[in-house]
């Protein structure tokens, strides 16, 4: 039995990265788009937004530019992992469609919420490149707003990190784990889980959060199924 049917699945660039620290490894790619293939069998209906934090960072990066050109090259860089997503999935005989924030017409389609929505009915994986097409934005924000706009039920959150600590874990080993957590907690306790208005977006929407660990991919399956992995925010 599902414990949800449509989602939004949020991967991070450096997920997409693997080992390698930078740019995309293909077996990461591959093992993650094989459990999306096996979520989509189970009759789940899922969109994806992709970081691109893998090529670029636009405030880390691009410390020495101005702002908004530095946040559009990372935007940049969340359409490449999008086409080799789209890629990889196609390849594995799933019907998907690329949609970016910033219009690329020869490349992916634009976003448009009725198409995207029918595309989700159809039993198409939607992926959303390019965050929300606004600099100061992260691709977390992107996130909240692209699930709150196809009524998903949930965010699954593949990040490197099994779940939300008290502090960073690689840090500090007294970083106490929460099974789980509320969006004000996170936001009073200062949590680096998302940032401030991805939180409060989810929050005012009432979207729940699943935080888990994508370096084992089938945790997407497991979620599905009704399986307790990682921190649920609420």
């Amino acid at each position: 039995m599902l414990a949800y049917k449509r989602v939004l699945l949020k991967i991070s660039g450096e997920a997409m990265s693997g080992e390698l620290g930078h740019g995309i490894d293909p077996d990461i790619v591959g093992s993650i788009c094989d459990q999306i293939k096996k979520a989509l069998d189970m009759g789940v209906e899922m969109s994806i937004v992709v970081g691109g934090g893998n090529f670029w960072r636009g405030a880390r990066n691009g410390h020495k530019m101005v702002r908004t050109t530095a946040d559009y090259m990372g935007m940049l860089a969340t359409a490449i992992n999008g086409l080799a997503l789209q890629d990889a999935l196609e390849a594995r005989g799933i019907h998907t469609r690329l949609q970016t924030a910033i219009e690329m017409r020869q490349i992916a389609e634009p976003y448009i919420k009725r198409k995207a929505t029918k595309h989700l009915s159809k039993g198409r994986i939607v992926i959303f490149a390019c965050g929300t097409g606004n600099p100061f934005f992260s691709t977390d924000t992107a996130a909240a707003l692209r699930a709150a706009e196809m009524d998903s039920e949930v965010i699954l959150f593949a990040k490197t990190i099994d779940g939300v600590y008290s502090a960073d874990p690689k840090v500090d080993p007294a970083a106490i784990k929460y099974d789980e957590i509320t969006y004000m907690d996170i936001l009073n306790q200062d949590l680096k889980v998302m940032d401030a208005t991805a939180t409060s977006l989810c929050r005012d929407n009432h979207i729940p959060l699943q935080v888990f660990d994508i370096s084992h991919p089938e945790n997407i399956v497991k979620i599905l199924q009704g399986e307790k992995i990682g921190t649920i925010v609420k």
